[in-house]
């Protein structure tokens, strides 16, 4: 047994796993609840730190001040995280053993960490760049910062789509 098939197991063994279980199976209409919940706050993060980095590249809203939008937009990435992060977990824990043994769902994890991260980076250096509200050009490693923080939650979109469809990429030969 390997690592992930241990954690899966644990997870399927656990008490989060039967509620999980128990709620999916018998709230009419949860399942795509949960699945609309955890679009939509992929689609809150998009519309929110993706834009902000979109505005730091000089892609959009050039009239705008970053630290203001950072102001006004993170507080939905920052909720949008948190339904995520349930949604995502009600989703897995419910069946642990179709996400750990999909290799997919190990990209869509070091993802979605990397832009994380890289988007933290990012809110902080636009906080350090723009202390007044003086519309000017990023610096260009915050540009940089920003163009990895849009290309990794892209591929935190793409990777999470793929984890349904993955025996197309590793079906056996």
């Amino acid at each position: 047994m390997n690592f992930f098939s241990t954690i899966a197991q644990f997870i399927a063994d656990s008490p989060a796993n039967q509620l999980s279980l128990y709620l999916l199976r018998n709230v009419p209409g949860l399942p795509p609840i949960v699945q609309t919940l955890h679009i939509i706050s992929i689609a809150a993060i998009m519309g929110s730190v993706v834009f902000v980095a979109l505005r730091t590249l000089g892609l959009a809203v050039p009239s705008q001040n970053p630290r203001e939008m950072v102001q006004r937009l993170m507080p939905w990435t920052w909720g949008a995280l948190i339904v995520l992060a349930a949604s995502g977990s009600m989703l897995v824990v419910a069946r642990p053993f179709r996400y750990f043994s999909n290799p997919v769902m190990g990209w869509k994890m070091i993802f979605l960490v990397a832009a994380l991260v890289l988007s933290i980076a990012m809110l902080q250096g636009i906080k350090r760049q723009y202390p007044e509200p003086a519309i000017k050009s990023a610096s260009l490693p915050l540009k940089l910062l920003s163009l990895g923080v849009v290309t990794l939650w892209v591929l935190v979109v793409l990777s999470g789509r793929w984890i349904a469809y993955s025996e197309y990429l590793f079906a056996p030969a």
